[in-house]
């Protein structure tokens, strides 16, 4: 999962007064996405003469913009952000695109084939999105033009479409021409567009391309619409943008999963708030919990605990319909990674403890109901429930806002593989054995779509992603496939074996390693003599990709 930026300014041309204004508000609009991806992220902007400036690297977008001081190396009017979630591929530094792409493409081994022996066009990483960017330049470079226009851009589109299996949503720049932003023919990923008055330029409009609304809203853009399934937006710098289904729409059917965890509960999504659909999780989950455990259980509960932040609001529904008192029982350290996309159980078994602490007034003696909003592996659920009981309580009853996850993600969410999955082959018992609970429930898959479906405007989405919770993917999945993916999985978990450290960050001849594993560089420090540590565990000169010099690689300007 990652989040998309896209913006264009309606005063078109290098301002004097404001060289920066296009990077100034992808950045901070960036930190209203961050939770999408803590792995890396980048800008990416075009200004006049058609140039590109980039600063991209690892790591989250304070660190990587030094808290803002590159954005003044950043001038142009229009430009692209991303935030990075690696779900296949490695953390390096040039898999941090500023072709900007969330989502996962299923059929990556035979593009990565046919961009080698047809188009015979150099793939530089591991990221599919690399071959996403590559497959639309080669239909582009088809045309035979120097210079497309907008109907070029979509035909290209369409027959990129015809070639990409999977789920995505994208915003990408043509250099000196425009903004393009486009949708999976399923609707799968989400992506949102709005428009403001230019703040610079009387009757000019500014637009923005956003994986989220709340990202939009917070800017100031109003008139936020959804790119529909199959979509695509051009925004040509100076005019309004233009609308073309580069292909049939296939189904309208949004992952779930952005409901239940992923998206921020400010967030509109095809027209759905994520935060009524968590109450209405909540209400629903509730009833489950009535219907399975009865009025004397209940009646013995003391206090329903969310676990903070995702299932704050479902746990107060869920307070609210069993008539039982609510209380924040978690304190969460808002100073580190969400423990879901850590690539180790170790780090996510200690990234618990460092995320949460119990009040321990709030669990002495008690019994507690605690609600999350879904059990993956069972690593961080286990946890929770020992913190539980070290704070004093008595009884711990454990519920789940996400029905049993028994299959992978395939579409930009690395969950885990079926064998690391709790639920995989196993009962609500002796699921609540594994975690040490006398009780776990969890939400019908039913009411988790009606929770959703329910919210729906006229022409929404009545249907949904749910792969996760059944096996039946909304994509046809190709031959194959789950083994290529666990094959990826494999070499991520034998890469970070190899260079992972719980203490102090490792400097090898110039680049950092962090304690996930990961490859940042260090400004200067680098150069041609750098090492970097790759995929397989071997030791490689360090270089970014053959492209966009990367202003993230020079001494900060102060």
């Amino acid at each position: 999962m990652c989040g998309v930026l896209g913006l264009i300014l309606g005063h078109v041309g290098d301002d004097p007064d404001a060289p920066c204004k296009a990077a100034v508000a992808l950045h901070e609009a960036l930190y209203f996405l961050q939770h999408r991806g803590q792995d890396a992220c980048g800008i990416a902007t075009c200004a006049a003469g058609g140039r590109i400036y980039q600063c991209k690297g690892n790591g989250m977008a304070a660190k990587v913009f030094a808290d803002g001081l590159r954005v003044q190396d950043l001038p142009g009017s229009m430009g692209i952000g991303h935030l990075r979630y690696p779900t296949a591929g490695t953390s390096s530094n040039a898999e941090s695109q500023p072709f900007a792409h969330n989502g996962n493409l299923i059929n990556a081994p035979d593009l990565r084939q046919h961009l080698d022996t047809v188009a015979h066009r150099h793939i530089n990483t591991d990221s599919d999105s690399e071959l996403m960017l590559n497959v639309f330049a080669n239909e582009l470079n088809e045309t035979g033009k120097a210079r497309v226009n907008t109907d070029d851009i979509f035909n290209a589109l369409g027959r990129m479409y015809e070639r990409c299996s999977g789920g995505w949503a994208c915003t990408a720049m043509i250099a000196g021409f425009g903004v393009l932003g486009f949708r999976d023919s399923y609707g799968i990923r989400p992506l949102v567009l709005g428009e403001k008055d230019s703040e610079t330029l009387p009757g000019a409009r500014d637009y923005m391309l956003a994986s989220e609304s709340i990202a939009l809203r917070q800017l100031g853009f109003s008139n936020i619409r959804d790119i529909l399934p199959g979509q695509a937006v051009f925004i040509q710098k100076g005019r309004a943008p233009v609308f073309h289904q580069v292909q049939e729409r296939k189904a309208y059917s949004p992952d779930i999963f952005e409901y239940v965890y992923f998206a921020r509960p400010d967030t509109v999504i095809d027209g759905i708030s994520v935060h009524a659909s968590r109450q209405r999780m909540g209400y629903k989950l509730a009833d489950k919990i009535r219907e399975l455990l009865g009025n004397d259980v209940i009646k013995d509960i003391d206090a329903v605990i969310p676990i903070p932040e995702t299932s704050n609001t479902s746990a107060a529904s869920v307070s609210e319909r069993l008539g039982l008192k609510f209380c924040q029982g978690f304190v969460k350290n808002r100073y580190v990674f969400r423990t879901f996309i850590m690539p180790q159980q170790g780090a996510r078994q200690k990234g618990v403890r460092r995320k949460l602490s119990a009040i321990q007034t709030e669990f002495e003696g008690r019994c507690v109901l605690l609600v999350d909003d879904s059990i993956v592996r069972g690593t961080t659920s286990r946890e929770i429930v020992a913190m539980a009981r070290e704070a004093g309580a008595r009884k711990v009853i454990f519920a789940s806002c996400a029905p049993p996850i028994t299959s992978p993600h395939i579409y930009g969410i690395d969950l885990a593989s079926p064998m690391e999955l709790i639920a995989s082959g196993k009962d609500r018992f002796a699921i609540a054995k594994s975690i040490d609970a006398e009780e776990v429930i969890y939400q019908d898959l039913d009411d988790l779509k009606a929770a959703c479906a329910e919210l729906s405007p006229p022409n929404g989405p009545t249907e949904f992603e749910v792969g996760v919770f059944c096996g039946k993917y909304v994509t046809p999945v190709p031959e194959g496939y789950f083994d290529h993916l666990n094959s990826l999985r494999g070499t991520k978990r034998k890469h970070h074996a190899q260079i992972s450290s719980s203490g102090p960050t490792i400097v090898v001849g110039g680049s950092q390693t962090g304690t996930n594993g990961s490859t940042a560089h260090l400004g200067m420090l680098g150069g041609k003599d750098s090492l970097e540590i790759t995929r397989n565990g071997a030791v490689s000169p360090m270089r970014d990709d053959i492209s966009i010099h990367n202003l993230a690689n020079e001494p900060e300007r102060r």
